[in-house]
């Protein structure tokens, strides 16, 4: 891990990291049409926080993709009942979500 001086708020992850892990994730849910893009969310969103620091305490994400699976029928379901109108509420729940599943460690 690097050592950042005079800056106590950072992000050490890699270019690499996020390439791979963005790639795995769309092959995962292109192979399961779409079902395990939860799992793919929280891979990616997780690795994201997990290498964030801020104000010296470093971040990490609890959020799991079957906990957020239960959240994404609800809201599909709620977007399909009320033809599509739900959907723009959807990217507030989801930033919710994370935001609830996001805790820092020190």
């Amino acid at each position: 891990m690097e050592v950042h001086k005079g800056n106590n708020s950072f992000f050490d992850g890699g270019l690499l990291s996020l390439i791979g892990w963005s790639i795995l994730g769309a092959i995962i849910t292109a192979i399961t049409f779409g079902i395990c893009y939860p799992w793919a969310l929280c891979m990616v969103y997780g690795w994201k926080i997990n290498h964030t620091v801020i104000e010296g305490k470093r971040m990490r994400f609890n959020g799991s993709a079957f906990n957020l699976f239960g959240h994404w029928i609800k809201w599909l379901l709620l977007t399909i009942i009320t033809l599509g109108i739900y959907g723009f509420w959807v990217t507030i729940k989801l930033e919710d979500w994370k935001a609830r599943n996001t805790k820092f460690i020190n």
